[in-house]
């Protein structure tokens, strides 16, 4: 008699219990509410007919997960990511259980790892060490802090405009220290093999009147100077004897004695002034610049013998003395239309094309690979009226770099950035979607799992087919609104009392019955 009722009660006390859970977690990152969804209760007749069955009450059919996107709030800490969209994230736990979560609060671990609060680590795809992302079964995301890798630079293009109005200089013949003999300079950093960096400048020498001369310097010396110098290291017979001088040196400062720390260094000058100086000599040096380097290692004017030299110091004054005639990176020819002229310049003698490829001799030696050979273009350069002006400068090539910050895209790919400027993918989010995310176990620290309801994952990148896109710096709030879950709590607490009134009812009615005589 009092079924009805009963059930009423039930069905009205669990859907309290699942308003009130939304309610307490109506400030839980990531939470998904529910609803509790009810269906009608009939006894089924002997005959199989329905007839005037009044029904016997209500049940729970089931708790419905409602996954509706939450709202997008913005955060201080770049590892709190949102979706936007469907799916969630997958993450695996210390136990190796795979786990789903839409809650996007993020850390590292000791190891560079993202994990969330619970310790399970964020899976997704990885990088390589040139930043190309390697799709393939998701594995846990941890930072590579490594430094970045030196590029050494191979291509470079200055993009100029040297003016058709500009005369001839008024000074010949070229010398870079001396801005009377060209007419434009360019500069341009640039990294050897170990990522130290080096200024290449190249200087712009109108000749005639479509014509123009250029010339490289690395480092403020002019290339053929700098190489006269740099032949100490770039020939292995000289190679070898400064690194006997030099270990000699090295030898005498481990004894301590100071003359004979002196005799080294002075020999070192003779060893390294004899080769630098036969060197400028074959470049068509003057007697003056020979003369002055070979006073640099001769008696009684050998700097060796200067208490506050070294084989540094001494190789860098000797290559510093170096002064040879100039040579010719090579000609730019311009059309009449003021762009450059490909068939002009292949009809000089020598012929001319670009890229330039140009060897810039190290010097002193930085330990990188030698020479640095750039293959030099110049794009995009005119000979139009107006100023004389770099237009943009363009090369390949890059120091080492340490991991800075990293932030993340709609794509959910990790970028990291370095000292260096550069930036490079460390790793991709992905994202797991399902034919029926209802069916979803919830284990609770707002997770779930899949289950035979909820079908198997789809595994996908971020903002592509139907998953959504992340958002870094931001959460998605719980999905539970208050107003209306305090309206269905009112709405509960009526039926409940209703179905309270209908036991009670009936209750008189059978102490009714019971007092019949």
């Amino acid at each position: 008699m009092f079924q009805q009722g009963l059930s009423g009660l039930n069905a009205a006390s669990k859907s309290l219990d699942v308003i009130g859970n939304n309610i307490a977690n109506a400030s839980t990152v990531g939470f998904k509410g529910s609803q509790a969804q009810f269906a009608d209760l009939y006894a089924n007749s002997l005959n199989g007919l329905a007839g005037n069955n009044p029904g016997i009450g209500v049940s729970i059919s089931r708790i419905a997960q409602q996954f509706t996107q939450g709202n997008i709030e913005t955060s201080n800490n770049p590892l709190d990511i949102s979706i936007n969209g469907g799916g969630f994230f997958r993450t695996v736990t210390p136990g190796g259980s795979v786990q789903y979560t839409r809650n996007g609060q993020f850390q590292l671990d000791k190891n560079g790892t993202i994990i969330n609060a619970q310790g399970a680590a964020i899976t997704g795809y990885l990088a390589n060490k040139d930043g190309v992302i390697l799709q393939g079964a998701p594995t846990p995301i941890t930072i590579d802090y490594s430094d970045l890798v030196p590029v050494q630079t191979t291509k470079a293009n200055f993009q100029i405009n040297l003016s058709s109005a500009t005369v001839s200089p008024s000074k010949v013949p070229f010398n870079v220290n001396d801005p009377l003999t060209y007419n434009k300079q360019t500069v341009m950093d640039v990294y050897d093999s170990l990522g130290n960096a080096h200024v290449m400048s190249m200087f712009y020498v109108r000749t005639t009147g479509n014509n123009w001369d250029v010339y490289t310097a690395i480092d403020g010396v002019e290339i053929t100077a700098q190489a006269v110098a740099a032949t100490v290291f770039t020939d292995s017979t000289n190679a070898g004897i400064e690194a006997a001088a030099r270990q000699a040196y090295l030898d005498a400062v481990a004894s301590g004695i100071p003359a004979d720390i002196t005799t080294r260094k002075e020999e070192y000058a003779v060893a390294v002034g004899t080769i630098i100086s036969a060197a400028a000599a074959a470049a068509g040096a003057s007697p003056d610049t020979i003369a002055a380097i070979d006073a640099m290692y001769t008696a009684p004017t050998n700097i060796g013998s200067l208490s506050d030299e070294t084989p540094d110091s001494i190789l860098r004054k000797i290559g510093a003395a170096v002064v040879v005639p100039a040579t010719k990176t090579g000609t730019l020819v311009f059309s009449r239309d003021g762009l450059l002229d490909a068939t002009a310049m292949a009809a000089l003698i020598p012929a001319q094309t670009l890229p330039f490829s140009i060897s810039l001799p190290m010097f002193p030696d930085t330990g990188s690979r030698m020479p640095l050979v750039v293959d030099t273009n110049f794009t995009g350069s005119t000979q139009f009226v107006g100023a004389t002006s770099e237009k943009f400068s363009t090369q390949d090539g890059y120091s080492s770099g340490q991991l800075q910050r990293f932030s993340t895209g709609p794509d959910g790919v990790i970028t990291g950035q370095y000292s260096n400027g550069k930036s490079r993918a460390l790793g991709q989010f992905v994202l797991a979607s399902f034919a029926a995310p209802e069916g979803l176990i919830p284990l609770g620290n707002n997770a779930w799992t899949e289950s035979a309801a909820s079908g198997v994952p789809q595994i996908g990148a971020p903002n592509t087919g139907s998953w959504g896109q992340l958002r870094s710096s931001s959460i998605e709030a719980s999905n539970v609104d208050l107003t209306e879950e305090l309206v269905d709590m009112i709405t509960a607490q009526r039926v409940y009392q209703a179905n309270a009134q209908t036991i009670k009812t009936q209750d008189s009615v059978l102490q009714t019955l019971v007092n019949l005589r």
